[in-house]
């Protein structure tokens, strides 16, 4: 009896222990997705095209699994929080424009994360590369 507790305590250990391994897995190559998603937005500057790479970046974090979901969350809620102080600071937007512009990022975000196509937010005229 006391084996038998004993394998059924380190499966259930070990089951855990994998599963936290997968959503830290997950969420490293989610990280790397957004990056790649804001280095190709950063090369393309293509006005008029940053929900797209707002909504492919979250898309394609969130295809990982929970832990990819999980950081597209972070880092886009990290981002928003961020622009909301430094726009001000740097562009010269107002509260008003940087709020909706906030919104809208914050939807695209969230539209790509719930798995949905991020070519919705894709710009006619964006090369094919993107």
């Amino acid at each position: 009896m006391k084996l038998f507790t004993g394998l059924i305590l380190c499966s259930l250990v070990l089951g855990v222990h994998s599963q936290w391994w997968s959503f830290f897995g997950e969420a490293y190559e989610g990280a790397k997705d957004m990056w790649r998603a804001y280095s190709d937005m950063r090369e393309a500057n293509y006005k008029g095209a940053d929900k797209y790479f707002h909504a492919r970046g979250n898309y394609d974090a969130a295809q990982r699994g929970p832990g990819g979901a999980w950081a597209a969350k972070v880092i886009s809620d990290a981002r928003e929080n961020i622009q909301r102080f430094t726009d001000p600071l740097f562009k010269g937007t107002t509260s008003g424009q940087g709020r909706e512009d906030s919104r809208a990022d914050q939807e695209a975000n969230e539209w790509g994360r719930s798995g949905k196509d991020p070519n919705h937010f894709r710009p006619a005229g964006l090369p094919d590369k993107y």
